[in-house]
C-alpha cells in the first residue's frame, strides 16, 4: 500500500510562443519539470508531514513517477490576469485524512484566488467533520467557526499568479502539492 508521508508545495510561471513549452518552463521554474507527474485527487494523507521543496528534492530522482495535486492557468492574451492555486486543510487528529483543493483562474488576483483554495480545501474538510457552517457564509466567518469547532488545525494556501506577456506569447502558472512516499 502506498501512502504519502510527506508533501511540499510549490509554484512556477513560464513565457514562451509556445503553449506546451510555456508549461514546460512553469514546472521547470517549481522546480519540478525533470519528473513524470501523475495527477491525482485532493487527499491531504493522514499523518503526513509537510516539508520544505529544499527537503523534498531530496527524495526524488529525475525521470521518477510523482504524485501531484496541480492547477494551472494559461493565457496568450497580453495583460490578462491568471492564478493559479493549491488550497490546504489539516485536521487536529492528524489520524483523520484531509484535503487538498486546486483553484485557477481568470481576472483574479493571487489573493482571491489562494483565499478561494484556501476556503474550498477547509469546506471539503469541515463537511467530512461535521462541522456545520453556512456556505454563503464569508471566509472570515467560516475561518472563526472553524477554530472555534479545534477540529481543523491548519488551513494555507500557494498561488502563482501573472499577467499575460504583452506580446502575446503564452503565459503559463502553476501551483503543486507533491506527494512522497
Amino acid at each position: 500500500m502506498y501512502v504519502p508521508t510527506k508533501l511540499f508545495l510549490t509554484k512556477g510561471v513560464g513565457v514562451h510562443r509556445e503553449k506546451l513549452t510555456s508549461f514546460e518552463l512553469a514546472l521547470r521554474d517549481a522546480s519540478i519539470a525533470c519528473y513524470n507527474l501523475v495527477r491525482v485527487s485532493s487527499i491531504f494523507p493522514p499523518h503526513c508531514e509537510e516539508i520544505s521543496i529544499e527537503e523534498g528534492l531530496k527524495y526524488l530522482n529525475p525521470g521518477q513517477i510523482v504524485h501531484v495535486v496541480m492547477s494551472e492557468s494559461a493565457t496568450a492574451e497580453p495583460n490578462r490576469l491568471i492564478a493559479a492555486s493549491v488550497g490546504v486543510a489539516i485536521p487536529r487528529d492528524r489520524s483523520h485524512f484531509g484535503y487538498l483543493s486546486e483553484h485557477h483562474s481568470y481576472g483574479e488576483t493571487a489573493k482571491i484566488a489562494g483565499d478561494y483554495a484556501e476556503d474550498l480545501a477547509a469546506e471539503m474538510l469541515a463537511t467530512v467533520l461535521g462541522i456545520e457552517f453556512d456556505p454563503d457564509s464569508a471566509w472570515d466567518e467560516k475561518r472563526e467557526l472553524w477554530k472555534i469547532s479545534d477540529m481543523i488545525t491548519q488551513t494555507k494556501q500557494l498561488t502563482a499568479s501573472a499577467t499575460g506577456d504583452k506580446k502575446g506569447n503564452w503565459t503559463t502558472v502553476i501551483a503543486a502539492a507533491i506527494l512522497l512516499a
